[in-house]
């Protein structure tokens, strides 16, 4: 039976290029997971948009001297074509500024609102006396009073994963001018998490498949007690309330940007022609539901945007929120403002997709933090995708052709010592459909690779150059188990290798998509016309890791 998928990929906010911190964390997983469980067969939708309203693009704008808009429109441009460059999936990538995700935001804050579950109070919102206005959480830093670390943020502590009000920093100082704020009420509408706090640990203690980063922090962050948290803010970038008398008041964007998991669904099911489409990926029973993050959106996917999904009623629940790690770049923290960090425009205009796209899948932080260096990329490129990988498919693919006249031979029989190889390709792949399935993704590309290398092990004890000029039958027999394998090893890297894959797809003879054959070993056909191959993968030059490490720190943002 086809299952049913729902993926809600991390909303970014729409104020700087992405970089590998981003894709690493929370975009190129997802699109693994998609691109498998669509070859697979089953039916997938995964959305995700760009965040405009956060106030990371009005502080870019005050930078830059120019319209939130403006800033908002520019990077969300950007992304669409960063993520088609880069291979992701979406099956809708849109932004919060469309009128379908204020309706449905407006939709929630009301439903919200006449069930009880929002009330008025007043809040002490900081109003800095030298820029002469109220600060946005963003625009207050200060320490985190359980960490101590100093740059602790009004909204959230990205050390210790602690979501915040401004008022708890210790320390707090305006982030535009450093001015120590004062604190004045404020009346604000506030979300009463303390409401479902029971029914969340309840719940959060039943998902046994989480990951254990993701199980602990919840659980211990409902069990130290949930706080009402306000839901506005007196600002004007952002969506208004759907009530009269408190115009100057928005939504705030924590509230509001998970909204935008069911907004784009339901814009995407307006796009097939049928509005209701979403529902099948939302209210049914038989589908699951995963949230791919980055480990400091762990609370607000399963704490508050759970909490809003309970409180609004009909709607599924998280199945798992697979969050990982951070990626380190040359072994120091990336830092957006220091530009240390490796921006993917700027990569994807010197260099292909999948190389990246391998060393990020192989070395992915799922449960700890990762490096990520220009001298294991070009190690791991030269290593594994050219010497191992491109390398069995170069030598199978060139041989055959010219010696078999350009078509798949026929092997007539193959023996028990020859279907050992093909028997480990159909297992590799039921392997690798589990450990995707299962979200562990270094683990599965693994897979994949040891069985590229298990088939050039295979390939010289063989020797097929060698057995021809005495035996051609029993040469044809080695080559179409390589063929064979071949043909695996373009489904099992597909996820992960689109680009590449669909090249091998082609050299092979076959037509159409990857995934349209579907998670299984194809055999190709005797007599089947190959394409004259070219390598898949090119070899890189050591200078580039000299080069590439020095424009660290020192590249202007694009």
């Amino acid at each position: 039976m086809r299952e049913k998928i729902y993926i809600g990929v991390a909303w970014p906010y729409a104020n700087s290029s992405l970089h590998l911190g981003h894709i690493a964390g929370a975009y190129l997983p997802p699109d693994i997971f998609a691109r498998y469980h669509r070859t697979k067969g089953n039916l997938v939708l995964m959305v995700s948009g760009s965040d405009v309203h956060g106030t990371p693009i009005t502080i870019r704008a005050e930078l830059e001297g120019v319209e939130p808009s403006e800033i908002a429109d520019k990077y969300h441009r950007q992304f669409l074509q960063s993520f088609k460059d880069f291979g992701i999936t979406f099956d809708l990538f849109t932004n919060t500024g469309t009128e379908n995700h204020k309706e449905v935001t407006q939709d929630i804050f009301s439903t919200l609102l006449n069930k009880g579950y929002i009330y008025k109070d007043t809040v002490l919102q900081p109003f800095c006396s030298k820029c002469q206005r109220y600060l946005p959480d963003r625009y207050v830093e200060g320490t985190c009073p359980l960490c101590g670390y100093d740059g602790a943020r009004g909204d959230q502590c990205d050390k210790c994963g602690q979501p915040l009000n401004p008022n708890e920093l210790n320390a707090p100082r305006c982030r535009t001018c450093g001015t120590t704020p004062e604190f004045c009420n404020s009346e604000q509408f506030f979300l009463k998490l303390t409401a479902f706090q029971d029914e969340l640990l309840v719940w959060a203690r039943k998902q046994k498949h989480w990951r254990s980063n993701v199980a602990n922090f919840t659980i211990k962050y409902l069990q130290s007690g949930l706080k009402d948290r306000a839901i506005t803010r007196d600002i004007s970038w952002g969506i208004p309330l759907p009530i009269e008398g408190y115009e100057g008041k928005c939504i705030y964007v924590w509230f509001e940007a998970v909204i935008g998991y069911l907004s784009a669904s339901k814009e995407w099911a307006k796009s097939t022609g049928n509005p209701d489409k979403w529902r099948e990926f939302w209210q049914r029973e038989d589908v699951k539901s995963y949230y791919f993050i980055g480990k400091d959106n762990i609370p607000f996917h399963t704490i508050i945007w759970p909490a809003m999904l309970l409180g609004y009623g009909g709607l599924n629940l998280p199945y798992d929120v697979p969050s990982n790690e951070y990626l380190t770049i040359e072994g120091k923290k990336l830092s957006s403002s220091l530009n240390w960090a490796v921006w993917l425009p700027d990569y994807l205009s010197r260099y292909d997709p999948d190389p990246l796209r391998y060393l990020l899948s192989a070395n992915m932080p799922e449960t700890s933090d990762t490096d990520f260096s220009w001298r294991e990329f070009v190690r791991r490129n030269n290593d594994e995708l050219v010497a191992t990988y491109g390398n069995l498919v170069q030598r199978v693919l060139t041989f055959t052709y010219r010696s078999f006249d350009g078509c798949v031979p026929d092997p007539l029989d193959i023996d028990e010592d020859n279907q050992a190889l093909l028997k480990k390709t159909e297992d590799t792949l039921e392997k690798m459909g589990e450990l995707i399935a299962a979200c562990h993704f270094r683990e599965a590309i693994r897979a994949a690779m040891a069985l590229a290398q298990e088939a050039n092990r295979y390939l010289e004890e063989k020797s097929p150059w060698k057995v021809i000029k005495t035996d051609k039958q029993a040469a044809a027999v080695t080559l179409y188990v390589a063929l064979t394998v071949i043909s695996g090893l373009r489904t099992a890297f597909y996820p992960f290798l689109p680009f590449s894959s669909q090249k091998l797809h082609e050299y092979l003879g076959y037509e159409g998509k990857v995934e349209d054959d579907g998670w299984q070993l194809r055999l190709p056909s005797p007599g089947q016309g190959l394409l004259s191959p070219q390598p898949l993968f090119v070899k890189l030059d050591d200078e580039i890791i000299e080069q590439e490490t020095a424009r660290l720190g020192k590249k202007d943002n694009i």
